[in-house]
């Protein structure tokens, strides 16, 4: 009789739970096993922005990892992101499977060699509709899955942004703010700008906090909100990218 071997993933959290976030949904750990993980997985939390970390003798354990999204600059030089970067430099190596959503998206990039810094054209909050490159090299964690969309909505959040990914990086998506939404590293790195785990509630709440620190302008918050309200991100679409990317399946 064949014994599954049970899978076992992580979330490296470089955020800080918003009071928000804990009493509705019970913290972002929860929000990303809703969007990503299935049942009979086991998933362990690292909350790096605080400096808990993996052991680096127990990362050949993992079948595969995920960046958060994080209020923090990819480029910055907090002992917290250098050490992330070398754990990230690591994984590449081992050539372990490596999800990165927004900072995750641009830390990964910078780790391994790429450009980030401040987008030229500000924030970006709000639904952004993303483009697929048309001709871009099949994916073996898309292989047979139904056709991608030309074009898929995702929430975003964001004044950070990709300049230039590192070398044998594939842009595979891109939008009228944002040259580079989605990159591929052969099959074992995988980064989004935008987050594909945020419900239209977590954003709006996060619109909010945004507004009240004064980092957006009220009429800013406004618009973004608005458009919230007559559109939905393809939520059930990015899930099914993001767990075929970490499982080398489409379901």
């Amino acid at each position: 009789m064949k014994v599954e071997v049970q899978k076992r993933y992580a979330l490296l959290l470089a955020a800080k739970d918003s009071e928000y976030v804990k009493e509705v949904y019970g913290g972002y750990f929860n929000v990303f096993i809703a969007a990503f993980g299935e049942e009979g997985e086991r998933w362990d939390l690292f909350r790096v922005v605080e400096g808990e970390f993996p052991d680096m003798n127990e990362l050949q354990n993992y079948d595969g990892l995920v960046v958060s999204g994080s209020p923090f600059d990819a480029y910055g030089n907090d002992p917290w992101v250098l050490k992330l970067c070398f754990l990230l430099q690591t994984l590449d190596s081992m050539h372990k499977k490596v999800l990165g959503i927004c900072f995750g998206h641009q830390v990964l990039c910078r780790s391994l060699g790429g450009k980030v810094g401040k987008a030229n054209t500000g924030w970006d909050i709000g639904l952004r509709k993303v483009k697929i490159v048309k001709d871009f090299s099949p994916c073996s964690f898309l292989e047979g899955s139904d056709k991608i969309p030309g074009a898929l909505s995702i929430i975003e959040c964001h004044q950070d942004e990709v300049w230039e990914v590192p070398v044998g990086a594939e842009v595979i998506a891109y939008s009228d703010k944002t040259g580079v939404e989605m990159y591929t590293i052969g099959n074992h790195i995988l980064g989004i700008q935008g987050h594909p785990e945020y419900t239209k509630d977590i954003l709006n709440n996060l619109i909010d906090r945004l507004l009240t620190n004064e980092s957006i302008e009220k009429s800013f918050a406004e618009e973004a909100k608005s458009k919230l309200q007559i559109a939905e991100p393809d939520r059930k679409c990015w899930g099914k990218i993001c767990r075929g990317f970490l499982k080398g399946k489409w379901n």
